[in-house]
Formats: structure tokens, C-alpha cells, sequence
């Protein structure tokens, strides 16, 4: 008796390791777009949670940026629902706001999974990012210029989103699909390389990195997101409690920093303190780049009258009186 195809058998115990700590009659819902990733998720997410005594359902998210997206989300979910999982929701979101169209296109994902959960009653959501997702992430931070914070890419568990295939090659994901049969969607955005910059990394930089490295090169990458994000999760902890250090006042979409307090503090950690109080102060995160943390910076290390900074949001930065004024308009 032969045992599963090893592609399978890879997703199916990173499942279950993702997973052994939940009680016994937990919901858990899977992100499924129907595309491989996705699908072979909630393959194996099917398989793995009535052996460990859970339940399993899916959200599939609908953005509405392709004309037949609807079609796709419920054929999606039809997948979903012949893999066993329920219950099986499908949310149509509008994607506007800051950031560009995938940065949106991302929030509402979000917003949309969470309500998902909490209308469910799951305490876990399951996303489907590949290793090679992760090792895409690592060099898009690179490109931008980005600190330990982007580099690390995504993290295994954020709140009630987890990541269980951060180990698993995408490669490894359509094997899952094509051993079990399973209808999947390639996303046509996925290949465009001209407008979107995943895209052209995976089609591009991905490839031209392993000849040149060899097919280590990509899990590298992820080992070095690893890696960087124990030293940035250190270095936040670290940052928050300076943070309070360097407060003098607050309030809804203000915050006052002591300018001596924090001129003293690493390099490391001031920019990170100045970030976590424009984010406080009601900057987004998605659009609080680091030339905005840097011109705060100039405030506190370069100051010579200058007048206040537009920060996203917004958000200004002003100094007086030897305080940094962080101000929502």
C-alpha cells in the first residue's frame, strides 16, 4: 500500500503542525482565490481538520477588478464546498482607498476575512503564501529599500491569520492540485508583468536568481526573512517601550514626543519610535514610507526652523518648544 503523493503529504503535515494548537471543535476558515496555493490549502485543510477533531470552512474574497471575478469566486467556493469545508461564504468587496490598486486591493481582502471569522465564529484564518511568495516579498523590500521590518516578509501567525505553507515550494502546491484532481484559476494579473511588480519578479528576478545561484536561492531568501524577523520582533518590543518613554502627551490623533528623549535613543530605534508615532497619530500604514520617517528624523537630529512635514493621512509634523508634535488635520 502506497502512502499520498509526496506534495500531498508536505501540505498536509504543514497544516496539521500549523494547527496542533487548537482546541478540539475550533473553526478554521481557508482564504481560497482558486488558484493553486488556495485550492491545495484548502485540500489539505479539509483533510487534516476532522482527524484533529476541528471543523473547516472557507471565505473566498471577490474584488471585483476582472470582469467574470464572480464567476470565479463561486466556482472558488464550489470547490471548497466539494472538499467537505463548511460553511462556505463569498464576499464581494469594493477595492478603493490609499496606496494604489494592491495595496487596496489587500485591505479589503482583510477587512473582508476578518468580518468572515467573526461572523463565523473561526479563531483561525488560513492563507495560502508560498515560500516562493515569501522569497518575492524579501526582494520587493529590497528593491524599495526597505528596513529589517519589510525584509522579514510575511510573518507564519499575525492575529487570527496563518501561514502554514511558508515551507512549501509553489511548485509543490500544483502538484497538490494535479494529484488530487482539483479545478484550479491562474490569475491573469499574476502574469502581468507590466503592471504589477510581483509579477515581473516572479517572472523575471525569480528565475534569472536561480541560474545565476542555483535553486537554493529562494529558499534562501526565505531563511533570511526568518531570520530578520526574530531581530525585528526584538527590536519593536524594544521600540514600543521607548515609545512610552518618549510620550509626553496624546491623544485621539495626536501625539507629542520629547525631542531630547528621543535624540538619545540607538539609531535603530528612533526610527522605528518615530513610525510607531506617526502611526499612532493616524498616518496609514501602507502609505507611511521611509523618506516620511526620515524627514521626521530631520526634525529631531537636523533641526533649523524648518516648517511642518505632510505626513500621509494627513498627519503634519511640527517641532516647538522642544517637543515633536504629531498632528491628524
Amino acid at each position: 500500500m502506497t502512502g499520498p503523493n509526496p506534495a500531498v503529504a508536505a501540505a498536509r503535515n504543514a497544516v496539521k503542525a500549523c494547527l496542533a494548537d487548537l482546541p478540539a471543535g475550533s473553526l478554521v476558515l481557508v482564504a481560497c482565490s482558486g488558484g493553486p496555493d488556495s485550492v491545495a490549502l484548502a485540500a489539505a485543510t479539509a483533510f487534516v481538520t476532522p482527524r484533529a477533531g476541528l471543523r473547516a470552512g472557507a471565505v473566498v474574497v471577490d474584488h471585483g477588478l476582472q470582469p467574470g471575478s464572480a464567476r470565479v469566486a463561486e466556482g472558488a467556493a464550489a470547490t471548497c464546498r466539494g472538499l467537505g469545508l463548511e460553511p462556505v461564504a463569498v464576499d464581494a468587496v469594493e477595492v478603493t482607498g490609499p496606496g494604489g490598486l494592491e495595496a487596496a486591493a489587500r485591505e479589503a481582502r482583510y477587512a473582508a476575512l476578518e468580518r468572515a471569522a467573526q461572523a463565523s465564529g473561526a479563531v483561525v484564518v488560513l492563507l495560502g503564501h508560498s515560500l516562493d511568495d515569501q522569497a518575492e516579498t524579501v526582494l520587493l523590500g529590497l528593491a524599495r529599500g526597505s528596513g529589517a521590518r519589510s525584509l522579514a516578509g510575511m510573518a507564519p501567525v499575525r492575529g487570527i491569520f496563518r501561514r502554514p505553507f511558508l515551507g512549501i515550494r509553489r511548485a509543490q502546491t500544483e502538484a497538490v492540485c494535479v494529484a488530487l484532481d482539483l479545478p484550479v484559476w491562474l490569475d491573469p494579473m499574476n502574469a502581468d508583468v507590466g503592471a504589477h511588480r510581483r509579477a515581473a519578479v516572479r517572472a523575471g528576478v525569480v528565475p534569472a536568481l536561480e541560474q545565476a545561484l542555483g535553486p537554493g536561492a529562494v529558499p534562501a531568501l526565505a531563511r533570511t526573512a526568518a531570520l530578520l524577523r526574530a531581530d525585528a520582533d526584538l527590536l519593536d518590543a524594544l521600540a514600543a517601550e521607548a515609545l512610552e518613554a518618549c510620550v509626553r502627551e496624546r491623544g485621539p490623533g495626536a501625539v507629542d514626543l520629547d525631542v531630547a528623549a528621543v535624540a538619545a535613543l540607538p539609531e535603530a530605534l528612533r526610527g522605528r519610535v518615530l513610525r510607531a508615532a506617526a502611526l499612532e497619530a493616524g498616518a496609514p500604514a501602507g502609505t507611511l514610507g521611509s523618506v516620511h520617517v526620515d524627514a521626521l528624523a530631520g526634525l529631531v537630529e537636523d533641526w533649523h526652523g524648518q516648517g511642518p512635514l505632510d505626513l500621509p493621512g494627513g498627519v503634519t509634523g511640527s517641532r516647538e518648544r522642544g517637543l515633536l508634535w504629531l498632528r491628524l488635520a
